[in-house]
């Protein structure tokens, strides 16, 4: 089993890597460069057509891609301990969650990264209103986390999970783009806080 991946501060690889982290496993990795587009190479669109990574290639030539499909693998193989859910209703609120990190916060993120960002003026037609436009989305759904946070350690209540891993991924990176948590966020970055202690970071 060969993860093909990307250093930090790329978050989808950095997702699946906590994810491993937290399960306490270990794969592993093979790096390509994004600045030198490596993971658009013809080794890596033969795999993966997206041309993205990370994407996780087993013994047997088969490809899982996108960072939620290798985890729920991963976890089907190491179910303990349980970063998705052990019943149907776990699972559910789990993926609920994960939906609304990576629609709500994940999205804006992307679209100030793309639109906002000097990096990827070279690679995009960037259209600065967007790119503001989605900054003040961001900012707006970080609120919102932050109101639902009051009172519980984890997005999914008392239970640690994957959409934890998928939110602390995304801020991070929106931090390192210039997003930063909101100063009056104090559930959140009490929650963050919690996932730095959690994961040892």
């Amino acid at each position: 089993m060969l993860l093909w991946s990307a250093p930090d501060p790329a978050p989808n690889p950095r997702r699946v890597r906590l994810f491993l982290k937290a399960k306490g496993l270990t794969i592993e990795e093979r790096m390509v460069s994004l600045v030198a587009r490596e993971h658009k190479s013809d080794d890596v669109v033969a795999r993966n057509p997206r041309g993205q990574v990370p994407f996780l290639e087993l013994d047997d030539g088969r490809v899982i891609a996108e960072t939620i499909s290798i985890c729920r693998y991963l976890d089907e193989l190491h179910p303990e301990p349980p970063l998705i859910g052990r019943d149907a209703f776990e699972r559910a609120e789990t993926d609920m969650w994960i939906r609304r990190v990576e629609t709500g916060v994940g999205t804006p993120v992307g679209l100030f990264w793309q639109h906002g960002h000097p990096l990827t003026a070279k690679l995009v037609n960037q259209v600065p209103g967007m790119g503001e436009a989605a900054r003040a989305q961001a900012l707006a759904m970080l609120g919102w986390f932050d109101a639902q946070l009051a009172g519980q350690d984890w997005l999914a209540g008392n239970r640690f999970t994957l959409a934890d891993i998928a939110l602390l991924s995304i801020i991070d990176f929106a931090g390192w783009i210039g997003i930063a948590l909101p100063a009056e966020a104090g559930a959140l970055r009490a929650w963050h806080g919690r996932m730095g202690e959690r994961l040892g970071l």
